[in-house]
Parts: structure tokens; C-alpha cells; sequence
């Protein structure tokens, strides 16, 4: 039979009669002789399972640097930024590096994904003021990549060009069969629908068609036009001889008048297994056009990356309980346990894997109530093998790290408060201050009269009067803060302080206890804050240069009057010195604040913690432009800046950040939070919150941003927070409903489950987020794993030397049991529940899929 072909619509042509809903193709079973699997479902959460076991990926990103970029502004230089995209979808833009041709971002991100993406990219920008961002390369690494270096992808990568041929995303739903009659089989292709193309006009959409090629013939589909989510539910078919090595190839395209078609992906089949299977329906991911030779690479530059891709299988809360029990039990009996299980820990546990080790238990002990306890522990180990005052947490020992960790997650909200009226001064002054006079630049400061530029002292005094300002406001705030420090880090400091006076007592050794204390709050929390504010979430843009050298000295200030101004810290920097009688009257205020800091008891640690947990601040608060929809017509000032604020129980808003705040959305209402495509209202950082109302209807309300950071961070924010939600949605629609259709999808049925999957499971680590506790057993149960040989050899020494563990492994059976050999029990149930875990098994589903493409 030859198949005859239509002409290309030019304009809206009857399209072929739709299929039966979808409802009522799962309701009409087909007989067992002819059927086939059913149409794959979008992915989302079953509420009815509850917390079971979960399969989780996540991405662990730090963008170093990048060298020898090409310029591509007319001064010969480029403002280079990173755009990171998962899949073809942007979650990440790094800050903008100014007129440099090797910039230096060091920035940072844990990304949680669903384990079936497929790559990440690094696209490396441009920044124009008044044309779009030129696209300078990109670098590539795909999840098998990534999955093949267990340690982690750490390196610098050549740049390549980057080609329209292979930046394709989506995927397309067909269904494939072999038709066997009286005559010759047919190879059947239906073409059914696409979803998620790559926009290719200007509109921000495309005019997708598909050209299906098999043994020499090509057949196309209809053309959809404005649409990134095109249903077309087209059927062609073709001549098929068995044996035929011939593959099926099935690309997309975008169609345009003028100039050539653009290529939107393709899929090849292997037509021999199509044999055996007879029938295949289901969704297909587009691939790139790889038959170009690359271009570009090593002549765009190179960009440093550290990428680590973590796979978990998280079991049941109940499997890591014989695990959490047993650890607590190891912090609880201290220094005296039979065992000391922790001190093991440490020792056993490599350099370079330390800070992820000292995180993960102290979010496990934090979520149980003993961080306390935990970092008193390793305090009194780390005061055991210390015999020299000067020298004491000066290394990167598990109390060290622990430490860090430990203010990062429980005192971060306390640092912004203290320090981020001081750091958004600095930023607003963009003062020239340099107290180097090495470094003094006069023609950087301008005049300071009519026509008479600054000598080098008045701009000397000028920048020791500014740190002085800056410095002294500083530890006046620091030192009205006390009541606002976390109660749980207030009494942490206080067990550092009483064991260090205890271990160093004397008047020789008076400072100790207090140097103790800065060590961790100046040096490596407060100060690091002040040098790279970004880091530490306090701005949301790197700092100029001269701005950095104003916050550099600044923290210079403050590690001096941390380090209680020794006559060590004063002898490395003699030009520091104008700022010396501001040091020595910033000890003093330090000094007294610890010693109010540390003063806390029982009972008032308990109140405190209380009384600061009613006032709990809210997830995620900020100004976002709200969206109208109503009316045919495009959207003109359909849209009012209020001040959004997420809390734990709704999305509310008000006028200003002072107003008083309205209830709009009720989180246990929440269904999804996704993306709006760019057509719909002219930006790329529109996100919909879809919620039943109070009567149990849908609505949706559409809320801009101003950047791809703050969109992805509150749609992480949302996400995360209805996560547990009854009826999460496993679809969308990506555009509106204007007029009498969906913008994306062209149907016209309002009440349509969806053209695009949602992604729920896509979102960002924050500082602020809950701690997640079987997620760190977890990572604390691979990490023993790993140096479980070298447990058991420390386990046969104590044994032995006859050691109290020894002994006690020898004794009888009312002897306490060996911790290690509980251990290792634990250890074996863990592995023989991960065997039986569901989730541990691959789905054949997508499997068989993936086989048939070539």
C-alpha cells in the first residue's frame, strides 16, 4: 500500500480525530492476544506509600575557575558567568566576573534529582548590558560519566563549541509494532506526542514536525504550530523484511518559513528486536545529532570543576534505628565508653573525607538532641592529645571539622543577624580602603578638594577610619547578640570553655579558654563570612575589587581581635598597626561577650531554646511580581509586586514586609510548583503553584522572579515543603489557559491532566533546610563500609594487647558486648536489607526501552 502524503498545513487545517481519552483507554482492555503495556504514567510520589524505601541522586557542585576564555567584548576582555543545567533545564547561574579572561567563582551547590537524569552541562556566558549574553562554550558530563568516578569528577575541561544540532532536550511518546497479515509485515510507527522541545523561534516556542526514515522512504507528520508540548497522533507505516539490518529513524524538527528547518532531537531504533517484542509504546528521550566532528575544543578556554554524583538508596526509618541507637549510646557514656567507637571512627577515617564524616554525624546527633554531647566528646579527645595551649584545634581533626559544620547549620540564621547590616554597608560604601602602603593606588580615590588629589597618608587615614567604623560596629553588634545566639550553640561554647580552663588552668593560661572559643566563632566562621559573603548566603553577587580588599582587611581586624591581639598575630603585618587601639579595645567587648555568652544554665538553655523556637522565622520570604490570567488578549500590566513569605504552614503575602500578611495558600493545599514556559509571559522565571482552593477546586496562581536563582530557590523552597502532601500532581500543563486553550498544549479541555511531567524531586540544598535523618544514617552507613577492614584490624589489636574491648569480647555472656562487634552486626543487617531492597533493582521497563534504541 503507498502511502500518500498531504501537504504541509500553512494555515489551521483539520487535524486527524484525537484518540479516546486517556481515562478510557485504561478503563477498555485490549484482549491478552494483542496487548500491550499501558501508556507510562509521568513519574510522581504515591501518597499511598508512605515512607518506604527511595532510591535518591544528588550532585555535589563547585565551579573553581576558568582560564584562557576567548574575549568577546571590543576592550578585549569578557564578563564571564556559569549557567548549569540538568537535562537541558537551568537550576544554577554563578555570579558575573568582571572584565577578566580567567575568572575565579568558587562557588558551591548540592542538587537533589531524580535518579533517572541523564547529564549535566556548564555553559560559560558572556554578560552584555545591551544585547544577549554571547555564549562563550560548555562542558558536558554525562550521569555514566560521572557514575564512573565514584571520588568524584575533579579537573579542569576543555570548552567546545557549542552546536544547535546537539542542544536538544524533550522526549517523544510512540508506539512501535510489527503487523503480520496475508501479505508482507509492516513496520507500524505512531507518532503520538512530544513534550518538553527546545524553543527555536523567538517567541519561545517552536513549529514542531516529525520526519520518520526507514529502508530509504521518509514520512512526516502534520506541523504543530507555537508549541513545545505538540500532540500530532499520527500513524505511518512501511514495508518491513525480516533480517532487514535497516534501523527506524524518528527526528524532530522545527519548521520555518524563511530560513532551514531547525533539528529539535531524533531517535534510531533497532528494528531487529522489534521482532520478539512486536509492540512497544512509551516515552522516548531525544538525542543529539552526533555525526559532526567537534569543533572549538581547547581554543575556548578551559573551566575547573569538582562534580560528585551520590546515589542512595534510603531504607525505612526503622532499619537505621539499631544503627543510631548504637552511636548515641557510644556519645552518651563519653570517654569512659568500653569501646569509644567515635575515637575509632576518626582515626580510621581519611583526610580528604573528613568534613563530609564530621557533617553527617553532626546532623545525625543534632536531629537526636546530643550535638552537645557528640562535640563535647571530641573535645575532651582533642584536649587529651593536645600539650601545647598554642597549638590546641589548630589542625583538621573531627572536632575541628565538627565544629565548623556545627555553625554553619545551627548558628547560620544567627551570623546573617550579627553580620549582614555590616556587610551590606561595606557593599552600599564601595569605599576605596587600603592600609598597605605598597598597595596604595591615589588615583583610585579621586580628589578629596577641588583639583587636589589625596597623598598617600591622608588616604591611609581615611581607610583606618573606615575598618575602624566598620570594626567597631561589628563587635557592638556582636556584643548585643547574646540573647539572639542559638541556646544549643551558647552551651556547646560553654562546654569548649569549662574543658579547656580545666585541661590549661593558671594565670599563664588565662586567654586560653577565650582563644579556644574564637577560634571556631572568628576564625572560622565570622571571618570567612566577611571575606566571601556569597558563600555564606549573606549576598547574592561576588563582591568588586575593591570592595573584596575592604572586606579583606576587615577580616584581617577581626582574626586579630580574635586571636585576643598576641604579639603573633601583630609581628606578621606591621601595617595593620593604625588599627591597633580599636583591636585592643575590641578584645575587651570580646572577652566580656564570651564571658556572658558561655553563662548559661540548664534551665535557662531550656527556656531560651524554647522561647526562640516560637518565634520560628520563615522558610523563604522575598518580593515576586503576581501574575492575572484572565482575558483572550496578550497580558499588558497584568502583574503587582507584593512581598511573598513561606512558612510551615502557608504561602501568604502583604504590601510591604512590615504589612500585615495575608493567608493565600495553604500548604497541605499545595499539589505541585513548577516552571511556566517563557512564551506565556514573555520571561523565563515565572513559576505556578498549583492548590485546591477551600471549596476543593484547582486553582493555579503564577509568580515572577527576578533571576534563575531565586526561581529555582523558591520552587525548591515550595517543593520541599509539600513534599508529604496527599495528591501530589504527576503532571502539568507548562503554559496558561488563554482564551479557549492551553498555550502549551493547544487543547482545549481546561480540566486536562497535563502536557509536560512535574519535577518535585528537583530541588536545591539550602542552609535552612530540616536536617533529613535517615538520609545521614545513610551516608554515615556507606562511610563505615568503606573502612570496615580497617575496624576489624583495629578490633583484633585491642584484642590482642588485651585491652578492656578485648577483654570484654573474651568474657563471658554478662560481660558488656564489644561496640565494634555490634557494629558489625548492624553493619551486616544494613547489607542484607539493601540485597532485598526493591529500589536497589534497575526497572526492566525502561530497560527494555532503552535496548530497542540503537
Amino acid at each position: 500500500m503507498k502511502w500518500k502524503r498531504f501537504p504541509r498545513p500553512r494555515a489551521h487545517l483539520p487535524r486527524p480525530a484525537r484518540p479516546a481519552p486517556r481515562g478510557a483507554q485504561s478503563r477498555a482492555r485490549p484482549p491478552a492476544s494483542c496487548a500491550r503495556p499501558r501508556r507510562p504514567a509521568p513519574p510522581g510520589p504515591d501518597p499511598r506509600r508512605g515512607p518506604a524505601m527511595a532510591k535518591r541522586s544528588s550532585l555535589s557542585i563547585r565551579i573553581v575557575e576558568g582560564k584562557n576564555l576567548p574575549a568577546k567584548d571590543i576592550t578585549g576582555s569578557s564578563d564571564p558567568y556559569c549557567i548549569v543545567k540538568v537535562d537541558n533545564e537551568p537550576i544554577i547561574r554563578t555570579a558575573t566576573v568582571w572584565k577578566t579572561l580567567c575568572p575565579f567563582w568558587g562557588e558551591e551547590y548540592q542538587v537533589h534529582l531524580p535518579p533517572t537524569f541523564h547529564a549535566v552541562a556548564f555553559y560559560v556566558m558572556d554578560e552584555d548590558a545591551l544585547s544577549r549574553d554571547d555564549v562563550i562554550g560548555k562542558v558536558c558530563l554525562t550521569r555514566d560519566t560521572l557514575a564512573a568516578h565514584p571520588k568524584g569528577f575533579s579537573g579542569w575541561a576543555h570548552l567546545t563549541e557549542v552546536d544547535p544540532d546537539e542542544e536538544v532536550q524533550g522526549e517523544i511518546h510512540l508506539r512501535l509494532e510489527v503487523v503480520r497479515g496475508p501479505g508482507p509485515c509492516r513496520l507500524r510507527c505512531s507518532v503520538l506526542e512530544a513534550r518538553d522541545l527546545a524553543p527555536k523561534d523567538r517567541n519561545g516556542a517552536s513549529d514542531p514536525f516529525v520526519r520518520v526514515r526507514y529502508n530509504g522512504r521518509t514520512q512526516e507528520t502534520s506541523i504543530v504550530k507555537k508549541s513545545c508540548y505538540p500532540r500530532w497522533n499520527e500513524t505511518f507505516e512501511f514495508e518491513l523484511e525480516e533480517g532487514a539490518a535497516e534501523a527506524l529513524c524518528v527526528e524532530a524538527w522545527d519548521w520555518d518559513l524563511v530560513s532551514r528547518n531547525d533539528f529539535l532531537g531524533k531517535v534510531v531504533f533497532n528494528v531487529q528486536r522489534l521482532w520478539a517484542a512486536q509492540q512497544e509504546e512509551g516515552w522516548f528521550r531525544l538525542q543529539p545529532d552526533q555525526s559532526k566532528s567537534r569543533r572549538g575544543e581547547g581554543s575556548l578556554g578551559s573551566l575547573q570543576l569538582e562534580v560528585r554524583l551520590w546515589d542512595e538508596t534510603v531504607l525505612p526509618s526503622g532499619c537505621y534505628q539499631p544503627l543510631v541507637q548504637l552511636l548515641c549510646h557510644e556519645v552518651k557514656l563519653g570517654t569512659q565508653g568500653p569501646g569509644q567507637l567515635i575515637p575509632l571512627i576518626e582515626e580510621t577515617t581519611s583526610t580528604e573525607c573528613r568534613q563530609d564524616v564530621a557533617t553527617n554525624l553532626l546532623k545525625l546527633f543534632l536531629g537526636q538532641g546530643l550535638a552537645k554531647d557528640f562535640l563535647d566528646l571530641l573535645f575532651q579527645l582533642e584536649l587529651g592529645r593536645t600539650s601545647e595551649a598554642n597549638t590546641l584545634f589548630r589542625s583538621n581533626s573531627l572536632a575541628s571539622k565538627s565544629m565548623e559544620s556545627f555553625l554553619k547549620v545551627a548558628g547560620m540564621r544567627y551570623l546573617h543577624g550579627v553580620l549582614g547590616p555590616i556587610i551590606d554597608r561595606v557593599f552600599e560604601e564601595k569605599k576605596y580602603v587600603e592600609l598597605d602602603p605598597s598597595r596604595v593606588e591615589v588615583k583610585d580615590v579621586g580628589c578629596s578638594g577641588l583639583h587636589r588629589p589625596q597623598t598617600e597618608a591622608e588616604v591611609l587615614e581615611q581607610s583606618a577610619q573606615t575598618l575602624r567604623v566598620h570594626l567597631g560596629a561589628l563587635l557592638s553588634a556582636l556584643s548585643r547578640s547574646v540573647r539572639a545566639c542559638p541556646a544549643v550553640v551558647r552551651a556547646t561554647f560553654r562546654q569548649l570553655f569549662l574543658r579547656v580552663r580545666e585541661r590549661f588552668p593558671g594565670a599563664q593560661h588565662e586567654n586560653v579558654p577565650f582563644i579556644a572559643v574564637t577560634s571556631f566563632l572568628c576564625l572560622r566562621f565570622v571571618s570567612p563570612a566577611i571575606m566571601a559573603p556569597k558563600l555564606f548566603h549573606l549576598r547574592e553577587r561576588h563582591a568588586d575589587a575593591r570592595t573584596s580588599r575592604t572586606l579583606l582587611l576587615l577580616a584581617k581586624a577581626v582574626q586579630n581581635v580574635g586571636n585576643m591581639d598576641t604579639p603573633a598575630s601583630r609581628a606578621k603585618e606591621a601595617w595593620m598597626e593604625p588599627l591597633q587601639p580599636t583591636v585592643r579595645q575590641g578584645v575587651a567587648q570580646l572577652k566580656d561577650f564570651i564571658t556572658k555568652l558561655v553563662d548559661i544554665g540548664e534551665k535557662e538553655e531550656l527556656d531560651l531554646q524554647r522561647a526562640l523556637s516560637l518565634q520560628a522565622p520563615p522558610v523563604k520570604e522575598g518580593p515576586l511580581f503576581i501574575h492575572r490570567t484572565k482575558g483572550k488578549g496578550p497580558l499588558m500590566s497584568s502583574f503587582k509586586k507584593l512581598h511573598f513569605s513561606l512558612t510551615t504552614e502557608a504561602l501568604s503575602f502583604a504590601k510591604t514586609p512590615n504589612s500585615k500578611k495575608s493567608a493565600l495558600i495553604k500548604l497541605a493545599n499545595i499539589r505541585a510548583a513548577e516552571k511556566v514556559e517563557e512564551k506565556s509571559f514573555g520571561s523565563s522565571h515565572v513559576m505556578q503553584v498549583i492548590y485546591e482552593d477551600d471549596a476543593g477546586k484547582p486553582q493555579t496562581i503564577y509568580l515572577q522572579c527576578k533571576c534563575v536563582n531565586e526561581l529555582n530557590q523558591w520552587l525548591s523552597a515550595l517543593r520541599k515543603m509539600s513534599i508529604s502532601n496527599p495528591g501530589l500532581l504527576g503532571s502539568y500543563h507548562p503554559g496558561i489557559f488563554r482564551g479557549d486553550k492551553w498555550s502549551c498544549c493547544h487543547q482545549k479541555d481546561k480540566s486536562d491532566l497535563g502536557c509536560d511531567k512535574t519535577r518535585s524531586r528537583v530541588t536545591l540544598q539550602e542552609w535552612n533546610d530540616p536536617l533529613d535523618h535517615d538520609l545521614e544514617a545513610q551516608l554515615i552507613y556507606r562511610h563505615l563500609l568503606g573502612v570496615e577492614a580497617m575496624l576489624r584490624e583495629k578490633q583484633r589489636e585491642l584484642s590482642a594487647a588485651g585491652t578492656e574491648a578485648g577483654s570484654a569480647l573474651r568474657g563471658s555472656g554478662e560481660a558488656p558486648k564489644d561496640p565494634l562487634a555490634q557494629l558489625f552486626q548492624v553493619l551486616q543487617d544494613l547489607r542484607e536489607a539493601h540485597r532485598s531492597s526493591p529500589a536497589s533493582v534497575p526497572p526492566s521497563e525502561t530497560n527494555r526501552l532503552l535496548e530497542l534504541q540503537t
